[in-house]
């Protein structure tokens, strides 16, 4: 189902409602620079905000968020256990330390950030520890390819609720985006934008001028309508606004097929496959 403004839900396979639009904060330094960018988006209207132990900027988040005053129950917070703290035990730990850091009871969302070749599994049945004890209301992961799905599915008791990948229109992730709706798996975009290198893409910009918009919003509303949540990252406060400002236009069907043409299966970050570090 496409949500319709900034805190439309998307309601995932376990019954917990997630914001389809949020605020990724990954190499938003910590300290005032993220506080003053969650602060911006919360005042505008965010309620959702992605962070990950290795952002390195959890206490930011945090602060920012205890200084909001928003209603904790109102806002949906996402952190991920990093590659280097993975297994039972150490995933145990970095969930206490990422939830200190934030000052936080609960974690909305948590999430293995990448499939770390025989840890991922350990590290699930973690997460499902924290899950059934309450710590967190729903559990996924993150850069998981289709055969780590398989694989983690074939041994847990409960099977992710999202997978956050990298999408967006030159890495359209057709196979995973197939397989993820079967299994009714949600699908979220980190990157959508490419990191800025398809903002001068014609096809996007004459889109974009068509409805007086930015390309970045193009790019931004095409996830909307693939009914993939989507987490631009930015820290100004200018930017903030405009990245959810895409709710009064739609793309056409033909506007849609065009902009998903422009895959080529390209990537601006790590291979999950050869990604170890």
């Amino acid at each position: 189902m496409m949500i319709k403004h900034l805190q439309d839900t998307v309601t995932l396979h376990n019954g917990v409602q997630m914001p389809g639009f949020g605020l990724g904060v990954y190499k938003v330094e910590d300290g005032d620079v993220v506080i003053q960018a969650v602060k911006a988006a919360l005042d505008y209207g965010y309620r959702s905000i992605d962070t990950a132990s290795f952002y390195d900027n959890e206490a930011g988040v945090g602060q920012a968020i205890q200084e909001s005053n928003i209603p904790r129950k109102e806002l949906f917070i996402t952190s991920k256990v990093w590659n280097d703290q993975q297994g039972y035990e150490n995933t145990l730990k970095a969930f206490d330390e990422s939830l200190s850091k934030l000052g936080l009871d609960y974690l909305d969302l948590y999430l293995i950030h990448w499939p770390v070749k025989g840890m991922y599994k350990e590290t699930w049945r973690a997460l499902e520890k924290l899950y059934k004890e309450g710590k967190v209301r729903a559990i996924g992961v993150s850069n998981f390819h289709v055969h780590h799905l398989e694989d983690l599915m074939a041994d847990s008791n409960h099977k992710p609720v999202i997978d956050q990948v990298e999408f967006h229109p030159h890495l359209t992730q057709e196979d995973l985006r197939t397989f993820c709706q079967q299994e009714n798996i949600q699908l979220e975009a980190w990157s959508p934008l490419k990191r800025g290198q398809l903002l001068e893409e014609p096809t996007i910009t004459e889109i974009a001028n068509k409805y007086g918009k930015s390309p970045a919003q193009v790019i931004l509303r095409w996830d909307i309508q693939h009914d993939v949540i989507t987490i631009p990252k930015s820290s100004k406060a200018h930017r903030i606004k405009e990245n959810a400002s895409i709710f009064d236009f739609a793309l056409t069907e033909e506007e849609m097929n065009r902009i998903d043409a422009l895959n080529r299966n390209d990537r601006s970050g790590s291979n999950p496959d050869s990604f170890d570090s």
